[in-house]
């Protein structure tokens, strides 16, 4: 932990998204100082502050910024939709523009700012099997397992259940069973989705490295497209998560998402902090 910036304390912010909360570390100028013991540190909501992942915004050389995601079991993430969406809506009122570039290991993502509202385009989903990725070839639009998942690639994996009652399936220990299958050789996120309507959709989720979280945009992009692919709902649908409302428009250059952001607090590290790390 030598190279972090134990002398003075290290700046953060906190914010949310529909219920969904980062960390989120500003650190364009320097080099990045998230490490896998940082995050599982920062993550422990009793001896830390608590986040469902954590993002790093860094200079980059071919967009905007860069950005990097962890889990608060101290694991990498791939993308975080909501978390992009608060980093952009936090760029968007530091600088004034109202579009701009992200590079997350996703890709180049953009951002835009319409009527207040910020909106981030996730990327073409991932349909095959390998760029999901799964363990073996197999039919990603009907998985072998109990309940005739889907799995969509977002930039990491998902596999979406279809019930019929969302509030009458055990997230917990559906998720953490789906998550650490065979089939999924990184893992997966799990996603419950309860089709109300052509256009609106209640789901609930299990994020891997994390657990129930009150939402997640990379998992609702994925639902919104099992959904369209399976003809249950129109590309365009309302999503309810535990934590509030996604709006999800499947177009022709990705799955562009739409939802609330919310900018909590602004705090610092100690010094003790961190040298315990």
């Amino acid at each position: 932990m030598s190279d972090l910036p134990t002398d003075t304390g290290l700046p953060f912010m906190k914010w949310h998204g529909a219920g969904n909360d980062f960390v989120i570390f500003d650190s364009r100028g320097r080099s990045a100082v998230t490490t896998e013991a940082l995050a599982r540190g920062l993550g422990d909501r009793h001896r830390g502050v608590g986040f469902d992942q954590l993002a790093e915004i860094r200079d980059s050389d071919a967009a905007d910024i860069d950005l990097d995601f962890w889990n608060s079991d101290g694991s990498r993430a791939g993308a975080c939709g909501n978390a992009t969406r608060c980093v952009a809506r936090y760029l968007f009122d530091q600088t004034g523009k109202e579009a701009l570039t992200i590079r997350t290991t996703r890709g180049v993502l953009e951002a835009r700012l319409v009527k207040g509202e910020v909106h981030v385009n996730m990327g073409h989903p991932q349909t095959m099997w390998d760029e999901i990725p799964l363990s073996k070839p197999m039919d990603t639009a009907h998985l072998p397992l109990d309940g005739d998942p889907m799995a969509v690639g977002m930039g990491n994996p998902h596999a979406v259940f279809f019930v019929d009652d969302v509030g009458a399936v055990d997230v917990e220990a559906r998720g953490r069973a789906v998550e650490f299958d065979p089939l999924f050789p990184q893992r997966t996120n799990v996603e419950f989705a309860e089709v109300r309507s052509r256009g609106e959709i209640r789901m609930r989720v299990w994020e891997r490295g994390t657990g129930i979280t009150l939402a997640c945009g990379s998992g609702a992009c994925a639902t919104a497209v099992a959904a369209a692919e399976r003809g249950l709902t129109e590309r365009k649908v309302r999503m309810e998560v535990d934590g509030g409302w996604l709006t999800l428009d499947w177009r022709e250059d990705g799955v562009w998402m739409t939802g609330p952001t919310a900018h909590v607090f602004d705090a610092t590290l100690t010094k003790a902090f961190l040298e315990s790390l």
